[in-house]
């Protein structure tokens, strides 16, 4: 452990405890400034991740986040946004942490070094070679996370080490390794902080990318957004409006034509159509708007 840089103190902040409140939070955000330069050293291997889970998500393949503790609870918050997000079910991209829900809110005891339990809670999810698995482990050597990897190798699935130190133990079970060394944390070992931060910005990168290349994103809009609040409903609404320069009347009728379906409306609008032929051409171009208007 103590060769860990996760496990290492921080020269930065030896004296934490004695810092006034306002120099201590300049250190915290100095510290927090290290993160994304550290992201961009893993960006061609992370290239790669996204390739495989556009390719593995077109083919009806899904995208697994599995971890313990804190990196298992970003990893099932990323999955749980997608859904209002990218209109996904809830089965397509799946958070799984160790100990199960209770230890979202609740310490697990001992579920962390459970790496047969790792393996078994990928069996219960009929784990399939056309999925990718994405392994979570600040430290890199959790059993959970290791038995879990080792078993999503042996099916065949692809496979994603995601950890905060070099040369880490589950980098050996995994097809992609994303290695992200932000150096110690401010707090000695608490990886909620710059290895928690590194990890979240990570996954929001993995599913925004994958979702992108799936066709849930037109320009840099959410046209495949799920409108379950009346914020979202007007969200989709505007959203109408941007791409086919109307009024927001005139986008609100539209919208509602289409059946409260932002794609619908906007390839209707675009191609001067029904309903019915917008969604034909959505069916045959995989929910691409940009494909859709030129079938």
């Amino acid at each position: 452990m103590n060769r860990l840089t996760t496990e290492t103190r921080n020269t930065q902040t030896m004296h934490l405890d004695e810092m006034t409140i306002q120099d201590a939070l300049l250190t915290i955000n100095r510290e927090d400034q290290k993160v994304p330069k550290a992201i961009e050293q893993v960006i061609p291997q992370l290239s790669q991740v996204i390739t495989s889970a556009i390719q593995r998500f077109n083919r009806g393949g899904r995208i697994i986040y599995i971890g313990a503790g804190t990196s298992g609870r970003l990893g099932v918050l990323d999955a749980a946004e997608c859904v209002p997000t990218f209109n996904t079910r809830p089965e397509e991209v799946v958070g799984i942490i160790a100990g199960g829900q209770k230890a979202m809110t609740v310490a697990v005891e001992g579920a962390e070094d459970d790496s047969e339990q790792g393996a078994q809670d990928l069996k219960d999810i009929q784990l399939n070679d056309n999925d990718i698995v994405i392994g979570i482990s600040a430290s890199g050597r959790t059993p959970y996370v290791k038995g879990a990897l080792t078993y999503a190798n042996d099916i065949h699935a692809d496979t994603v080490a995601l950890s905060c130190n070099t040369n880490s133990e589950i980098s050996a079970c995994a097809e992609h390794i994303l290695e992200v060394n932000v150096g110690p944390e401010v707090l000695t070992g608490s990886t909620r902080l710059k290895s928690g931060t590194a990890q979240k910005l990570i996954l929001n990168m993995i599913s925004t990318m994958t979702m992108i290349g799936v066709g849930k994103v037109y320009d840099n809009l959410m046209v495949d957004l799920r409108p379950t609040n009346k914020k979202l409903v007007n969200r989709s609404i505007t959203i109408i409006q941007d791409i086919c320069d109307l009024d927001e009347q005139d986008a609100q009728t539209l919208y509602e034509e289409a059946g409260n379906h932002i794609k619908t409306a906007v390839v209707m609008y675009l191609c001067n159509t029904t309903k019915e032929d917008a969604e034909t051409r959505l069916y045959k171009s995989n929910g691409v708007i940009k494909q859709a208007i030129n079938v």
